[in-house]
């Protein structure tokens, strides 16, 4: 079961597949563009490509649990992909993940301009893996 996870932002959006088992973490790319419509588009692309089962969606949460200040753009995103696609979107709470994925690359040796490239990628697969142990643990 392939799954796709999406890091949404402000420049650059984030994309991970799992491979075809749903096992594992396994293609990542970047959509470059702050315009929610060429994002549809290359997320729509995508689909087509890889044809996942289950797609998620990073959801912005502040550390309280609350909905972030740009929840209502997520959502509004999550409503117009599962429209095009005819997919159900999974919101999934992406706390940490932007941060986490800087001090991965930080720690590899990335400098800021390489890091900027790539940040939202690897932030994408730290959705998706957080996804899948939820999944295994669910079914475990």
């Amino acid at each position: 079961m392939r799954i796709m996870a999406i890091d949404y932002g402000d420049a650059h959006t984030g994309v991970a597949f799992s491979d075809p088992t749903g096992f594992l973490v396994g293609t990542t790319t970047t959509i470059n563009s702050w315009r929610q419509e060429i994002v549809l588009d290359q997320l729509l692309r995508l689909i087509e490509e890889h044809r996942p089962e289950e797609i998620v969606l990073g959801f912005p949460k502040n550390m309280d649990g609350t909905d972030g200040r740009k929840a209502d753009l997520y959502r509004q995103l999550a409503a117009l992909l599962e429209e095009a696609s005819g997919m159900k979107i999974i919101l999934w709470d992406e706390r940490r993940t932007t941060i986490d994925a800087h001090r991965i690359l930080f720690n590899q040796g990335k400098d800021g301009r390489k890091r900027r490239k790539i940040v939202d990628s690897v932030a994408a697969s730290l959705i998706l893996e957080n996804y899948l142990d939820f999944k295994r643990i669910k079914q475990g």
